[in-house]
C-alpha cells in the first residue's frame, strides 16, 4: 500500500504512526493509527516505532506500506531538556522561558542575573540539549549576558547555545564562541525582549525547533530515526502549538488542553481582550504554553488524589473508602471498568481545572495616591472563543466535553478565565499533534484533517 505521509509520534512510554493520504487533492485523508511501546529502555526507539508501523498494517489490512514522506515529533527521554538564562526574571528570564515552553521544550533551569557556582552545577547535572541565553532590552544592560556567556563557555558542553538577548552583545558574543572553539554551536536570534512593553518569543520558538531536528539526540536510537525521517522532527508539545496556531487563523482566538499520564499542557492563542489589555501590567505572548508536571492521570495520579482528598474523592465517586483505595492500588492506564472511567473522569476535572487556573492570568488591585485601582497580570483568556480537547483523556472519556466545561466556572472575580460560551472542540482522530508537524510542509491539508477530527468540516 502507498501513503503519501507517515506520522510517527514517539513519545516517553508510547509511540503512535499516523498515515495520510491524498494530500494533493481537495479532501486529504486521515487513513488509520498504529501504536506499540516506546523503545528508550531497550536502548533503540527504531524497534517501537517499527512496531508501531506492524501496528498500523495490522489495522489497514495490509502486508507491505511504502510512503513518499516519514515526519516525526518526539518526547522519549524526557523531550527537549533546556536551561534558560535572562537578566530579571519577570522581564527577559520570562520571555526566554515563554520562548521555550512554546517550542515544546521542557525547561529544568530558568535563572535570573549573572550565573552563580551553583547555578553552574545545576546546568551540568542537568546535561540540557539546548542552553538559552537573553537579557537586556535592545540598547539597554549589556554585561550580564556577557558574563552569563562567558561562565557558559567555561562549562565545555557540546550543546547548541541560543542568544536572544540585547542586540549590541551579538557580535561580542559570536567573538567569544569564536575565540574558544565552540562558534558551531552558536545560534544567533531576534531579542525575546526588545522593549519593556514587547515580548518577541517567535523568532526564537522557530530557532528552538530548528535546533531540535540538527541535534535530535535525546533518545537512544534517535540518530537513526533522523536519517529515516526525510521530512520535520519537532517536540511533540511544540506540535501541539504550531497546530493551535494554525487553527486559530482559521476559528479565532482558542485553547488546547492536552491531558497526559504524565503532565497537563495548556496551549493558549490570544490576543486577549482590549478592556484587560488597558490595565495590563505586562506583555504576554499571543501563543503560549504552560506545563504542569504533578497535574497526570497515570503517573502523577497520586498528586491528583491528595489535591482532592480521599473523603471528597469517596463522595464524588460515590463509594466507600475501601472501593477508592481499591482504584487507587489498581490504577490503569486505560480504564476498564465503569468505576474506572468515573475515577479518571475526576482526575482528567481536577487536571483540567487547576491547569486552567494556573495558566490564566488575574486581577490585582494597586492602592496609591488616587485610591484603590485594579490592573491585571498574566494571560488573558477572556477573549477565547474555542476550547479544544486533546491526549489520551480528552479524546476517550465519555464526559469530555463536560469535564472541559467545568474550567470556564472559575473565579471569574479574579481569573482571567474563559466564558462558558465557548465551543468545546474534541480532537476525535487524536492526531492534533501530527498534524502541527505536518502542517509544517503541507499547511492546507493539516488544516483541512484538523477540521476534520474536530468534526467542524
Amino acid at each position: 500500500m502507498h501513503i503519501d505521509v507517515l506520522v510517527a509520534e514517539i513519545g516517553s512510554t508510547t509511540t503512535v504512526v499516523n498515515a495520510f493520504h491524498q494530500f494533493h487533492s481537495d479532501n486529504p485523508e486521515f487513513l488509520g493509527q498504529g501504536q506499540a511501546p516506546t523503545t528508550v529502555l531497550e536502548g533503540d526507539v527504531n524497534i517501537g516505532l517499527n512496531q508501531a508501523i506492524d501496528s498500523l498494517k495490522h489495522k489497514l489490512g495490509v502486508n507491505k506500506i511504502e510512503y513518499n514522506k516519514l515526519m516525526a515529533t518526539s518526547s522519549a527521554a524526557g523531550g527537549l531538556k533546556m536551561t534558560v538564562h535572562g537578566l530579571v526574571y519577570d522581564m527577559t528570564a520570562k520571555a526566554a522561558r515563554e520562548a521555550a515552553l512554546g517550542a515544546g521544550a521542557n525547561i529544568h533551569l530558568v535563572t535570573a542575573g549573572r550565573l552563580r557556582r551553583s547555578d553552574k552545577k545545576k546546568i551540568l547535572n542537568i546535561k540540557p540539549n539546548i542552553i538559552l541565553i537573553a537579557g537586556g532590552v535592545d540598547y539597554g544592560e549589556k554585561d550580564t549576558a556577557l558574563f552569563n556567556t562567558e561562565e557558559i563557555l567555561t562549562l565545555g558542553l557540546e550543546v547548541p547555545v541560543i542568544y536572544a538577548g540585547n542586540i549590541e552583545n551579538q557580535d561580542d558574543v559570536k567573538e567569544m564562541f569564536t575565540e574558544s572553539g565552540q562558534g558551531h554551536l552558536l545560534h544567533i536570534v531576534e531579542n525575546v525582549y526588545p522593549r519593556i512593553d514587547l515580548l518577541n518569543v517567535e523568532p526564537t520558538r522557530e530557532v528552538i525547533q530548528n535546533v531540535f531536528e540538527e541535534h535530535i539526540v535525546h533518545a537512544p536510537g534517535m540518530e537513526s530515526v533522523r536519517e529515516l525521517v526525510n521530512g520535520p522532527i519537532i517536540p511533540t508539545p511544540g506540535a501541539v502549538m504550531e497546530a493551535s496556531k494554525l487553527l486559530k487563523t482559521d476559528l479565532g482566538d482558542l485553547m488546547t488542553l492536552d491531558v497526559g499520564g504524565a503532565t497537563t499542557d495548556i496551549h493558549s492563542v490570544t490576543e486577549g481582550s482590549d478592556e484587560i489589555s488597558n490595565i495590563l501590567i505586562a506583555p504576554e505572548p499571543v501563543a503560549k504554553r504552560t506545563v504542569e508536571g504533578d497535574l497526570g492521570v497515570f503517573v502523577n495520579m497520586a498528586n491528583i488524589v491528595e489535591r482532592i482528598g480521599l473523603s471528597k474523592l469517596q463522595a464524588d465517586l460515590g463509594l466507600n473508602e475501601d472501593d477508592v483505595q481499591d482504584l487507587i492500588e489498581h490504577h490503569q492506564p486505560i480504564p476498564q471498568t465503569e468505576y474506572q472511567t468515573k475515577f479518571v473522569e475526576r482526575l482528567t476535572e481536577e487536571a483540567v481545572v487547576v491547569s486552567a487556573d494556573r495558566h490564566a492570568g488575574g486581577y490585582r488591585d494597586v492602592y496609591g495616591g488616587s485610591g484603590k485601582k485594579k490592573l491585571a497580570e498574566g494571560k488573558d483568556l477572556t477573549a477565547v472563543q474555542y476550547i479544544v480537547g486533546t491526549g489520551g483523556a480528552l479524546t476517550r472519556l465519555p464526559n469530555r466535553v463536560e469535564l472541559i466545561k467545568k474550567l470556564t466556572l472559575g473565579n471569574k472575580v479574579y481569573k482571567l478565565l474563559p466564558n462558558p460560551e465557548c465551543t468545546i472542540l474534541i480532537d476525535h482522530h487524536y492526531i492534533m499533534a501530527s498534524l502541527g508537524v505536518l502542517s509544517k510542509v503541507y499547511k492546507e491539508a493539516a488544516l483541512k484533517l484538523l477540521k476534520k477530527s474536530l468534526k467542524i468540516l
